[in-house]
Formats: structure tokens, C-alpha cells, sequence
């Protein structure tokens, strides 16, 4: 990352860049299309080969950046789930963030090893790393007026958009702890899973229910001081999580979800808070990725094979889901609508730069079909969202 601009002209750029952001959220409605994919287009006109001019190289930073802002995106959407709602879809949506994600993993394997001249343990990385739908295109897609859906499927779909990112993320470190120890044994993936899952919900569970007993003791002189008591938990929750080896997403969203059960002070100006710092993460991530993204070297992509979209689309997604939902009693049509609200968005972008830090072979390829999948999974998915809806007939 070039530091010539000095710090004025950094906090200039930075300024300009969330203002054209917020314009191109209006826009989004308008035109009926994600903010995200706004948020990312904005990004990459800004960057080295955009209008912008903006030279942006900095993995570790935007992974950096991109897990913060992920906490808090996961902790705002716990606040806005409600566990009476979750309770009736529970297991359904257990069964879409495990069992779906893997069958959306060795799908996409088999189809890159096959037709992408990659190797088998390459195809299970890439298939891991866009097995999970992203919950900031979720909760943004939710939040729009223009986008009606049934209350108990917009729960199942939040839900699982919240609780897959844990089982992609361990999906992905296991396999790169594969590819890098070749001693890597099925006890040690075992145990690995088990301290990712048990961590984030001992922790999510144990800071939740001290942060409810402190909140309803506490009586701060100053009430702008509990948004940042929340944001220091949010913090503590994901970092005493990963210092353990436990799922620091699941447990800021178990957190989340914790609070919102709860009556305490201030809890209304808390969640608005939070709304729009979620607001605020997600424009930083989109754009910080839409800037590492060289548009230049997208054309290996392109030398690949474009079906890669379209088979995660209307393939892989589609059998996984009718797959974990087998013994659900959603209807055909549900089935085919939480199917296609499987949006691909910060997070895959964000686990694509792990092998890149790591040195993987095939990382900038991997990148780059990862960041082609977000945007086309924007176009099609959430842009033909509403519409989607109206033709199956299921709107609330």
C-alpha cells in the first residue's frame, strides 16, 4: 500500500470513499440490487486499475479488517434475532450450516478438479472457502423495503448466514493444515472441529450471560458509555474465543443473540448503535476488498471456465439445501427460495486471503474466482431476489 497521500490526504480519500458508498446504497435500492455489490464496484473504481488510482496490495490488512467488521456485522445480526423465532428452525438450520456446507464444499471440488485443472485437496479449498453464505448480504438484502419474505424463512436463512461461517472457516483451516502437513490425522481434525464449535458456544454463552448480569447492575453515569461497554465485548468475545482455538464468529453472534433475549438498560439505543455500526463494517469491508481486487488480473479467470458461478448457483446450492432439508417440512418452493438466497459475499473474499498469506499455490487465482463468484452471485441471486419471491409465490 503506497503511504505518499500522507495522513490528510488518506483521511480525505477515506471520507470521499464512505460518502460514495451511502450515495451508491440509494442507488442500490433504486436499481434493486444489494448495497454490497455497490460497495464493492465503488472499491475497485477507486483502485489502482479504477478511476481512483488508489494502490491497494495489502492482504494482511484487509483480512484483518474484514474479520472485525464480520464480529460486528454477526454481533448487530444476533441482536436482531430473536430465540423464540430461531427455536422452531433450529435444527434446519444446523443441518444447512453442516451438512450443506459440506456437500456445497465436495461438489465444487469435484467440479474444479475435474474441469479446472485443479488438484483434488485445491478444489476442497475453494469449495470451502464459497461453501458459506455471507450474512452481511443477508441482513442487507433483509433490511430492504423493497424485499418481502415469509417470517420463518427469513429467520432460517439469517440463521444460517450467522452460523456456516464457523463451519466454512474450520473447513478452511483444516484443509490448509493439510496441504501445508501432509502428518495432519483425522484425530487432529477431530479435535479441531470440536475446539472451533465448543469454543464459540461456551464463550459466546458464558460473556452473554456476564454481560446481561453486569448490564442490568451497572448504572454508568454517562449512557454513551454502554454502546462502547457492547463494542468492548464484542472484541473481548471474538479474541478469548480464538485465543482458545474456538470460533470467534459463532460466539460473537451467540453473544448477539444472547442480549437481545434479555431486558436491560438502554437496549433500545444499544441496537441502534450497533445497526449502524453493522452499516459501517460492511461498507469498510466491501470497499477495503473491492480495492485489493485488481480488476487487470481478473482476465485468468476468464482463461478458466465461466460456469464455475453457475454451477455453484443452480447446482451445488440447490442439492445441498434440498439435501439437509430432506426431512424438514418446508415445501418444494421454500426449498428453492432459501436455495437461491444463498449469497456469496464478504466472507468467501475475506477466507480467500488466508492461502494467499499462507504462500498456497493457485492463492491470486483462487482470489480471483472467489471475487468473480461474489459478483456474479450479487447479479443473479441478489439482484433477482424480488422477483424470485413473486414468482414462486411465497412473499409475506
Amino acid at each position: 500500500m503506497q503511504s505518499d497521500h500522507g495522513l490528510d490526504g488518506w483521511i480525505l480519500i477515506i471520507s470521499l470513499l464512505l460518502l460514495l458508498a451511502i450515495l451508491a446504497s440509494d442507488l442500490s435500492r433504486r436499481l434493486k440490487v444489494p448495497g454490497p455489490l455497490l460497495f464493492l464496484c465503488t472499491g475497485m473504481l477507486a483502485g489502482s486499475d479504477g478511476i481512483g488510482g488508489i494502490y491497494f496490495d495489502n492482504v494482511a490488512m484487509a483480512q484483518n479488517i474484514g474479520i472485525i467488521a464480520l464480529c460486528f456485522s454477526l454481533f448487530s445480526g444476533g441482536l436482531d434475532t430473536e430465540w423464540k423465532l430461531v427455536k422452531p428452525i433450529f435444527w434446519t438450520g444446523v443441518a444447512l450450516s453442516t451438512l450443506g456446507v459440506l456437500i456445497s464444499t465436495s461438489l465444487v471440488a469435484v467440479f474444479a478438479f475435474w474441469l479446472l485443472n485443479f488438484t483434488l485437496m485445491e478444489g476442497f479449498l475453494l469449495g470451502a472457502i464459497v461453501s458459506a453464505t455471507d450474512a452481511a448480504a443477508i441482513f442487507s438484502l433483509f433490511r430492504s423495503r423493497h424485499f418481502l419474505v415469509k417470517r420463518n424463512l427469513r429467520i432460517l436463512v439469517e440463521f444460517e448466514s450467522g452460523s456456516n461461517d464457523p463451519m466454512a472457516i474450520l473447513l478452511v483451516f483444516i484443509i490448509l493444515q493439510m496441504m501445508q502437513n501432509p502428518q495432519f490425522t483425522a484425530l487432529s481434525l477431530s479435535t479441531m472441529f470440536l475446539k472451533q464449535m465448543l469454543g464459540g458456544i461456551v464463550v459466546g454463552v458464558l460473556v452473554g450471560k456476564a454481560a446481561v448480569f453486569l448490564f442490568k447492575r451497572m448504572k454508568l453515569e454517562f449512557k454513551e458509555l454502554y454502546p462502547v461497554f457492547t463494542i468492548s465485548l464484542v472484541l473481548l468475545t471474538y479474541g478469548a474465543t480464538s485465543a482458545i482455538g474456538g470460533s470467534g464468529f459463532l460466539a460473537t453472534y451467540l453473544l448477539g443473540i444472547i442480549l437481545f433475549q434479555q431486558e436491560f438498560h438502554h437496549k433500545y439505543n444499544i441496537k441502534k448503535f450497533h445497526a449502524a455500526l453493522a452499516w459501517l463494517c460492511e461498507i469498510s469491508i466491501f470497499l477495503v476488498l473491492g480495492l485489493l481486487v485488481f480488476p487487470a488480473q481478473l482476465h485468468e479467470v476468464f482463461d478458466l471456465d465461466l460456469a464455475l458461478p453457475f454451477f455453484l448457483i443452480f447446482f451445488a446450492r440447490p442439492v445441498s439445501v434440498f439435501a439437509s432439508m430432506a426431512l424438514s417440512k418446508y415445501s418444494a418452493k421454500e426449498k428453492i427460495l432459501v436455495s437461491w438466497l444463498g449469497l456469496r459475499g464478504a466472507v468467501p473474499i475475506v477466507l480467500a486471503t488466508f492461502p494467499m498469506v499462507m504462500g498456497i499455490p493457485k492463492a491470486n487465482t483462487i482470489f480471483n474466482l472467489v471475487f468473480y463468484i461474489v459478483l456474479i452471485s450479487f447479479l443473479i441471486q441478489g439482484g433477482l431476489a424480488s422477483r424470485f419471491i413473486k414468482w414462486l409465490k411465497i412473499e409475506n
